[in-house]
């Protein structure tokens, strides 16, 4: 089983949902960064259960814990160890499915694959293995804001209802101004409205977060395999739930010819700059100077409390009503993960591109 993520800027994680703990080592900081405990810690509050009436009603304060690798605020430059303690499991609203598959989770295939599982909250395959994630992300864009780089995201559709695609068009200081971290408040509202109607009826919706990385210089990413766009690709890929990554026009692209498409050149001021920036700040696999801009689609959370056909480990049929606290939709607490995950795959590539001095 492969924990690890990253190439020179790793994180390493470990912990079940409902164990003790959930933590991590963060290998490859820099040294001499200023680690901010308060700035970590408020990544970890946008991404915890609890916040609102759209999200679960599990309470965890999820208060995180530096053990190494931090001296007198700055980072040393050795691997950075942290804990993260688990204090409100419900492991008994788990008991039904010890031996029942729950559908479209990771039951079967993990059962399948190694023989044994922990069916409490789905052990390793849970969505709590994020929040070391998030201390993972905001260690990475500590480093990265001494760069002038700044990662943001937002949640740009619930269901049906979404937001102008271009994100030039929104005011990202209205993100954090509503439960759903939409920076239109007018269709935050909506989302929200929907999310509680589709809560109510025991059921779960789906939707797209947009992520744009801003001050990323020229250069980053590499020609063939390991292109910026596929490291970042296979970093949202990896976050539970995520169903599909488009970057820059994406799919919205097919229905325009290359001459409506392609980023015209032109000299600014002595510099190269484009006209347009429909290759989403990456062009041949590698970062332009440009915004790197792209969305992630999240299916609906796999978790009903209503009730399922399924199967058990025997194979037999059967059905299945899940109890318990879970997100009706995942999208407010998963704008966090998609920043920390952008922010670990560009502070990586910029340690492997070594032209960056921190």
């Amino acid at each position: 089983m492969r924990n690890v993520f990253g190439n020179i800027f790793t994180l390493t994680t470990f912990g079940e949902s409902h164990g003790a703990a959930v933590g991590g080592v963060v290998d490859g900081m820099p040294a001499g960064i200023d680690v901010d405990i308060d700035f970590i810690q408020h990544e970890l509050n946008r991404r915890k259960p609890g916040q609102s009436n759209v999200t679960t009603s599990r309470q965890e304060n999820d208060v995180v814990e530096l053990l190494s690798g931090v001296f007198e605020g700055k980072s040393t430059g050795c691997p950075i160890g942290f804990i993260v303690r688990n204090t409100n499991q419900h492991s008994s609203d788990y008991e039904n499915v010890r031996n029942v598959f729950r559908p479209s989770h990771a039951d079967y295939t993990y059962f399948s694959k190694y023989g044994i599982r922990d069916h409490r909250g789905g052990g390793r395959s849970s969505a709590r293995e994020t929040v070391s994630r998030c201390v993972g992300g905001a260690l990475a864009k500590l480093a990265l804001k001494q760069l002038g780089i700044e990662v943001v995201a937002y949640t740009s559709q619930v269901g049906h209802i979404a937001i102008d695609k271009d994100y030039r068009l929104h005011d990202f200081s209205l993100i954090e101004s509503n439960s759903v971290r939409c920076p239109d408040v007018q269709k935050a509202k909506e989302m929200q409205d929907l999310i509680m109607e589709v809560k109510a009826d025991g059921d779960t919706i789906g939707g797209v977060i947009t992520c744009v990385v801003k001050g990323c210089p020229v250069g980053l990413g590499e020609p063939s395999f390991s292109k910026l766009h596929a490291g970042l690709g296979a970093a949202m890929l990896g976050i539970n739930a995520v169903k599909g990554f488009e970057y820059g026009a994406g799919f919205d692209g097919v229905g325009q010819r290359g001459s409506e498409q392609n980023d015209i050149f032109y000299n600014d001021a002595g510099s190269v700059n484009v006209r347009t920036n429909h290759s989403g700040g990456i062009q041949g696999g590698i970062s332009n100077g440009q915004d790197i801009y792209f969305r992630v689609l999240f299916k609906p959370v796999a978790t009903q409390l209503r009730p399922q056909p399924t199967v058990d480990a025997q194979g037999q049929d059967t059905v299945l009503e899940m109890k318990g606290r879970h997100d009706p939709c995942v999208l407010p607490r998963a704008v966090p993960v998609v920043e920390a995950m952008a922010a670990m795959t560009i502070l990586d590539y910029i340690l492997l591109n070594k032209t960056i001095q921190l």
